[in-house]
Order: structure tokens, then sequence, then C-alpha cells
């Protein structure tokens, strides 16, 4: 049952991050650095602390006892993911939702669920899945086939994306997506994967600041037989400052470089909804790490939760491209492939959780 449940909120965590860019289409006549900080204010500063504060009600007073190098790391991780989610907007900008997740969260998965386990293969710690685990074991040998066919399932979306880029006209491939660009996009989307897999490496450099909340929890409800749902909550906080920096410092720049500092207040455009789009979609954003901890604490904080959670968001974001018509006019060859490479991620989800259970 807990494994079921770990892979539901891995789902509701990756239908969250496949959906949070949506929102943004609907706000009108701001240029992307206004509506990417006002929806990053919300994912990373406002949101982070009102789910601790509802969830552990000790968090400020851990995160004052936790120690520098433990706050320091799990910060610079998150300027590095910052950096990562900055050019995820660009990447959605220049390939579209579908072929842009998949292609990004594709580096993500693998550098975010394999790198931590290789670096507890030098550096054990109780708890923590190492490479030789997944190496050596039933279960790891079944997690590491299902990394292995969610890669193949991204490399085939990335093929799709290849064929759409020769079939489809200038102005067929920016029916849907506006400011398509195959090169660019594949670029931008190549760093935003690898170093949006340093979020990964945050939940990892802060988990003492959730051992201490599970530990409070488990003080508290002595009859418990599971681990604390929300305690990586706590780690956000910490984590998402690092995000907000990078991203704050670059859309203010951007903001001084385009003179655009005026949208914010202008009248031409329907500020309110702006407001309202650009807040939801950066809560909504939020939420995707907000179940993302519910499932970890179910299935544990190692590759098989990164992939899952991965996996799923790049599920969600195909749908969306289908949606929004990001593959209409292709042929169908082209759909198929695109096909083949979504139901290879399923695939992958569905070895990782079997391989999870067997554990």
């Amino acid at each position: 049952m807990q494994i079921i449940l770990g892979i539901i909120f891995h789902f509701i965590g990756g239908f969250a991050s496949g959906s949070f860019y949506v929102p943004y289409k609907k706000v009108k006549g701001w240029h992307w650095e206004n509506y990417w900080i006002i929806g990053g204010l919300f994912s990373w500063l406002i949101i982070p602390p009102l789910a601790a504060w509802l969830t552990i009600p000790d968090f400020n007073e851990i995160i004052a006892q936790t120690s520098a190098a433990t706050l320091g790391w799990t910060y610079f991780w998150g300027l590095l993911w910052g950096i990562g989610g900055l050019t995820y907007g660009l990447g959605m900008r220049y390939l579209g939702m579908s072929l842009g997740n998949s292609v990004l969260l594709g580096f993500t998965s693998a550098f975010g669920a394999l790198v931590p386990s290789i670096y507890y293969n030098f550096h054990p710690a109780a708890g923590k899945t190492t490479f030789n685990d997944l190496i050596h074991t039933s279960w790891g040998q079944i997690v590491l086939t299902g990394i292995i066919i969610c890669l193949i399932g991204i490399f085939i979306c990335g093929r799709a994306g290849i064929l759409k880029e020769k079939e489809l006209s200038d102005e067929k491939k920016k029916e849907s997506i506006k400011e398509f660009d195959l090169v660019k996009g594949l670029i931008v989307c190549t760093i935003s994967g690898i170093l949006s897999a340093c979020f990964n490496y945050g939940i990892e450099a802060g988990t003492p600041m959730a051992g201490v909340a599970n530990n409070l929890w488990k003080a508290q409800h002595p009859q418990a037989t599971t681990e604390f749902l929300f305690q990586n909550n706590v780690i956000y906080i910490v984590l998402l400052w690092g995000g907000l920096t990078t991203n704050f410092i670059w859309c203010m720049f951007l903001n001084a470089r385009n003179k655009t500092f005026k949208d914010y207040t202008n009248k031409q455009t329907p500020l309110a909804r702006n407001y309202l789009f650009a807040a939801m979609a950066g809560t909504i954003w939020f939420l995707q790490f907000f179940f993302y901890g519910m499932g970890e604490s179910r299935l544990g904080n190692g590759a098989s939760s990164w992939i899952l959670h991965m996996a799923f968001i790049i599920l969600v974001a195909n749908l969306w491209g289908v949606a929004l018509k990001e593959w209409k006019g292709v042929s169908r060859k082209t759909a198929a492939t695109i096909t083949v490479g979504i139901i290879a991620i399923f695939i992958s989800v569905v070895l990782v959780g079997y391989g999870n259970a067997l554990k």
C-alpha cells in the first residue's frame, strides 16, 4: 500500500509540474521575464514557507539550528538549479511543452537519478541507495532497466521532434509554438536538463533538516509505522532561496535591458488577470515538489523517486502537447514515433515502481 501511495503522490507531483506552464500562456501583453519572476515569487518565496508552516510547526527552529555547511550546500545546489529553471522557460519557448520537456527532463532524469547513487557508492550513508545496490540486487537491476528504458523513450521523443522539424514549414511549426527553433531549443534544454538535476542534489544536501523534522514528528506520534509525510518541506525553503536568487537577478537584468519594468503596471494589459495566472503557475509549480516529498517519504529519495517524478512530468507534458496541438499536421510516422516514446516512458514508470516494491 505504501508503494502505491508513493506512486500516486509522484503522479500528482508530475501532473503539477507538467501542467504549470499552461497558465503562463494566458498572460497577455507581458514579456517573458515579467510573468516568469511573478510566478517565481510564488514558487520560491511565498508558497514554500506557507506549506512548511502548515505542516511543520517548528520549521523556523529547525533551519536556525542547522549547520552552516548543510545550509550552504543546500543553497548552492539551489543556485545551480535556478539556472536550470531559467533555461527551462526558454526551452519551452523554443521547443514547446511536449518535445521540450522530453529532451530536457531526459537529462534531468539521468543525472538526478544516477549521480547521487554514484556519490553514495564512495560516501555511504544509512538508508541511501548506492550504484552497487542498483547493479547487484534484483530490485536494483529492475530499477536500472527502467531508467535505461526511460532514456530510450526520451531519445525516441527527440527523434519525433527532428521529424517534425523536417516535415512542417516554419509557418506551420509556429502556429502552436510561436518561437520554434530546434537547434536553440536542443542546446538550451541540454543545459537546463543537466542543471535541473541539481534540485535532487539539494534535497540530498538538506536531508539532515528533513531528518530532524521526521524525528520530531515521530516523537509526537510514537505509534506511527511510517515516515513523516511532509519532512521535505523544510528543505525546500532553503533550496528555493537559491533558485530565487539566480532567477531574480536574471529577470531584473532583462527588465532593465529590455525596458520592461513598465509591464508590471501597464494598464493597457489585463493586469489583474496577468498577476492571477502568473501566481497560479507559480503555485502549481511548487505543488510538484510538495507531492514529490510525500512520494519520497513512502518510496525513499533515490533513483526510484526521481525517475518516477520525471517520467510522470514527461507523460503529462506530452499529453498537454497533444491538447495544445503542438503535433498538428505531422505525418503518421512522426505521430507514431512520439506515441512510442511516451509508451516507453510509461513502461519505465511501471518497472521502477515494481523494482521499488521488491526492495
